[in-house]
């Protein structure tokens, strides 16, 4: 039971991180597109919040391949 306790505590923040993550992109996105695609600085903040959600993609993946191996629950 611990296991999956831990399991699940990781995977809780796996989902916090994607959240956060997504949020920060709508939120760069939506001011790109009121003041203009030319701010180097919302292009570098989008770009962040990209790499951070690709990220958790990849953390994704490894988990779900832990899953089907059996290595989880």
């Amino acid at each position: 039971m611990d296991k999956r306790k831990r399991w699940r505590e990781q995977e809780q923040r796996l989902v916090e991180r994607w959240n956060a993550a997504a949020l920060r992109y709508r939120d760069v996105q939506a001011e790109i597109s009121s003041q203009g695609a030319e701010n180097e600085a919302l292009k570098l903040k989008a770009q962040t919040a990209r790499d951070e959600i690709e990220a958790v993609r990849r953390e994704v993946a490894r988990l779900k391949v832990e899953f089907n191996s059996g290595k989880r629950y």
